[in-house]
């Protein structure tokens, strides 16, 4: 009897025991139907598949990279051309970025004014920025500074300017390759992937 998943030696010593019990037994049967012989046949062969799904390192090796090549596709995914001509449209904002700054301790949002009169939410003091992280679901505020204040530009829109703000990322709950959403007041960004 011939299983189509080849080399059962590799298997291990207790999958073997169990392949030459259901080979002998195969062997014994006088009157062999066509509905046995492929009921055996099957269940030879799923005995043989759990067994090798089960052996070695070789299954978990196998299934390691592909996890991690759909992980890193979703990461590097950027802004779609139809998003970005919808921030265009209703908020009058385009270049959208998030950015890990080197210690890691801020996240920096940026984006550029293409129409100073639907950006001016953006640029608001009464407006209150968040940055929700979709994995770790923290949620960062701009933080204040006794003498500054908001570490956020804050000045009326101009066309062309690019403007940012900076959220507070105490303990590295967002990290490089996270995707976040930024909401300043009606405001939404969704989806956007913190650069290293």
């Amino acid at each position: 009897m011939i299983c189509p998943l080849s080399d059962a030696g590799d298997v291990g010593k207790d999958v073997s025991a169990d392949f030459e019990y259901a080979e002998a037994m195969m062997e014994r049967s006088v009157v062999c139907t066509g509905t046995t012989a492929l009921a055996a046949l099957v269940a030879l062969c799923s005995l043989a598949s759990a067994a090798w799904a089960q052996s070695g390192p070789a299954a978990g090796k196998a299934a390691a990279p592909q996890a991690q090549r759909k992980a890193l596709s979703l990461r590097q995914v950027k802004v779609t051309e139809k998003a970005k001509k919808y921030y265009v449209a209703v908020w009058g904002v385009d270049k959208l970025k998030v950015s890990y700054t080197s210690s890691g301790n801020l996240i920096r949002f940026s984006y550029r004014v293409a129409d100073p009169e639907r950006a001016k939410l953006l640029a608001d003091k009464k407006a209150t920025p968040y940055l929700l992280g979709q994995r770790s679901r923290a949620l960062l505020q701009v933080p204040v500074m006794d003498k500054v204040g908001q570490l956020r530009q804050a000045a009326t829109p101009q066309a062309g300017q690019e403007y940012w703000m900076v959220f507070s990322n105490k303990g590295n709950l967002i990290k490089p390759g996270d995707r976040v959403n930024v909401m300043i007041g009606a405001f939404r960004a969704e989806g956007l992937v913190v650069e290293g």
